[in-house]
């Protein structure tokens, strides 16, 4: 096992403000917006570390998310400069741990995330154990944002609550929908009150299949305590009429701090 001191390269970080079209009518940031700025955060910090898109093409590989967590303790509001961070965070099966956070200017914790990365052969599309880039990143021992990483199983009584056909602006350099699109989907077929209302909210998320261009999605949604359960599904061409899901989704939204 490593044991060393954390340092500043350990960690991506990257200052912004919060931008007019990060926000909704509340003037807070999204959680839409939030997943754009930990993939951007993400995607450059494993560039720095030379395990980005470009090195894991060389040997056949890619990076692909699985599965994401993301707690909003406070919302960030327009125009206020946060620090947004990412870090390794060692591997857990065949998950490569990733963590983040954004912060204020005085160091306060306002958003904390964890995700778990497969890393991908490109041919197979088979997922590889992660140890082997794991084990040369900054292992950032005891430098976590949020403890687990979420399995969801599918919810009893989800009704259909709208679909989606996804077109140019949904589609990644992967050439399927990106992640943040998911979550933006999941917005908009929510009472936007919801949103507007809530001080905190948490969103966990697990995406089980691609979604590439043109391919209709059924959106499912169903109650749960303090928020709602969602299934994404698309026509499973192996089976006539059958459904395959595609992510799932727990939103929980609290008035003031959970």
């Amino acid at each position: 096992m490593r044991f060393r001191q954390v340092t500043m390269a350990d960690i991506g970080t990257q200052e912004i403000f919060v931008g007019f079209g990060d926000v909704d009518i509340s003037d807070r940031l999204t959680l839409a917006r939030t997943f754009d700025y930990f993939q951007e955060v993400a995607i450059n910090h494993a560039e720095t570390l030379g395990v980005g898109r470009a090195a894991l093409a060389k040997s056949g590989q890619v990076w692909i998310l699985s599965r994401s967590s993301v707690l909003m303790e406070k919302r960030p509001a327009f125009h206020e400069k946060i620090i947004i961070r990412s870090w390794p965070r060692s591997w857990e099966k065949l998950f490569a741990k990733r963590d983040y956070d954004i912060q204020d200017m005085a160091g306060n914790v306002l958003v904390r995330g964890r995700s778990g990365w497969l890393i991908v052969d490109i041919e197979t599309h088979r997922p590889l154990r992660p140890q082997f880039i794991v084990d040369t990143l900054p292992e950032n021992k005891g430098l976590d944002a949020l403890n687990e990483i979420v399995s969801l199983n599918t919810r009893e009584h989800l009704a259909l609550a709208g679909e989606r056909i996804p077109c140019y602006s949904d589609i990644d350099y992967n050439g399927h929908v990106n992640n943040a699109r998911y979550v933006q989907w999941i917005q908009d077929i929510t009472e936007p009150d919801v949103f507007v209302k809530a001080d905190s909210m948490r969103l966990d998320i697990n995406y089980l299949r691609e979604t590439r261009l043109d391919e209709t999605v059924e959106l499912w949604k169903a109650p749960i305590e303090q928020g709602f359960a969602y299934e994404g599904r698309k026509k499973d061409a192996a089976q006539s009429g059958g459904r395959i899901a595609i992510f799932r989704a727990e939103l929980r939204a609290y008035a003031g701090i959970p």
